[in-house]
């Protein structure tokens, strides 16, 4: 076997390299040369038998098994210096890696994050936004916070919230409009899922018009361009109520859909640690007045 013979010093010059994409800057960091750096990631792809990195003319880019090593090294490294750092200063601290679609990090999450921080300080968290799509084992992922319905292949799932889809925009376009057939004339903004606008306009009893307006990959982003008057934003209400209390966004309709809910999920195989129980568990706590269902799970 290769792996008992892999030198702790070329993981690490390859670890700092991907990041930077970059010998010189990995030298930087690591206080060596970049001759030195070359040298040790060249020794590391000789004993794996693959290329790490193609070396272009200005700096790297990772190969495909590049990008499978780095973020394993990456979170493997994050927990030797957290449990370092416990040695050292006596403090039990646990490093939870957690992914978070950016909608719920903006609209829910941060604006609690320092309550857990208070009730669970021994816990190290690191948060990795995404649009909703991740490699749990590719990107190192303790948790994920994600929307659908709870059907993820080889994880475990538990409900937090209800998130139906309405439209919203800026008041001054919402003005005009006294009924759903009225957004026919507006500019429709879309996420990558297309038919939501459909299910809406089946939903408000509104033959649905051919969608003209711009698609988003993230709803933080599409909410930001409806309430500078772009168009009109089709996106979970109950993430964005800072904007709609402060006159920024308006909700001209009640007409709700659902095509899913925010869900906690980690990976079968992944045993639950004291942190991402603790983590879990305060989740459940925090959201249970708003809908969370402890003891809905799916697997």
């Amino acid at each position: 076997m290769i792996r008992s013979h892999l030198p702790l010093n070329s993981l690490r010059a390859f670890e700092a390299s991907a990041r930077h994409l970059s010998f010189t800057r990995a030298g930087l960091e690591l206080r060596v040369t970049q001759a030195a750096i070359s040298h040790q990631v060249k020794g590391l792809e000789e004993i794996l038998g693959v290329t790490l990195f193609r070396r272009l003319p200005r700096g790297l880019a990772l190969t495909d098994e590049g990008l499978v090593l780095v973020p394993v090294l990456t979170d493997a490294f994050a927990r030797i210096s957290a449990a370092l750092d416990r040695l050292e200063h006596g403090v039990d601290q646990e490093v939870v890696t957690l992914g978070c679609v950016g909608t719920f990090a903006t609209g829910w999450l941060l604006q609690h994050l320092g309550d857990f921080q208070a009730r669970h300080p021994f816990v190290d968290l690191r948060l990795l936004t995404n649009n909703n799509r991740v490699d749990m084992a590719g990107d190192g992922l303790d948790l994920v916070l994600r929307f659908g319905h709870g059907s993820w292949h080889g994880a475990e799932a538990v409900h937090l919230l209800s998130a139906p889809l309405s439209p919203i925009c800026a008041p001054d376009i919402a003005t005009p409009l006294r009924q759903p057939s009225d957004l026919v004339q507006e500019v429709l903004l879309s996420s990558y899922r297309m038919e939501e606008w459909s299910l809406w306009f089946g939903a408000a009893g509104v033959p649905c018009p051919a969608i003209r307006g711009p698609i988003f990959d993230s709803s933080v982003t599409m909410v930001e361009a409806a309430a500078r008057g772009i168009g009109v934003a089709l996106v979970p209400v109950c993430m964005f109520q800072r904007e709609l209390g402060g006159g920024r966004l308006v909700q001209p309709f009640d007409t709700e859909i659902s095509t899913g809910s925010y869900w906690l999920t980690w990976l079968k195989s992944k045993p639950l640690t004291l942190g991402m129980n603790a983590f879990r568990d305060w989740l459940l706590l925090k959201l249970r007045p708003h809908g969370g269902s402890a003891g809905h799970a799916r697997s």
